[in-house]
């Protein structure tokens, strides 16, 4: 089994385990991964991007949630402004 079958078969054993817990992979994920493999990317470099994008996802989720918990007369008011 050369490297790219070993990372493959791991990738799939995470999928699996993810899986398992109730969060299985979804296209995204997938992608992520094979961008991973593609280009390289060290373990650091790995975490270093999925940390980023977990805090923006989390940005755009606090957004999201800041404005639905905002009286509609102040939404528009905030749209006004921008």
């Amino acid at each position: 089994m050369n490297d790219k079958d070993t990372i493959r078969q791991r990738t799939l054993e995470a999928a699996h385990l993810q899986m398992i817990d109730g969060n299985p992979f979804d296209d995204e994920d997938y992608a992520m991964f094979e961008m991973f493999d593609r280009e390289g990317f060290s373990t650091e470099e790995q975490l270093a991007y999925i940390r980023e994008d977990l805090k923006k996802r989390m940005q755009k989720k606090e957004k999201i949630t800041t404005r639905s918990a905002m009286p509609p007369f102040l939404m528009v008011r905030n749209q006004l402004k921008s």
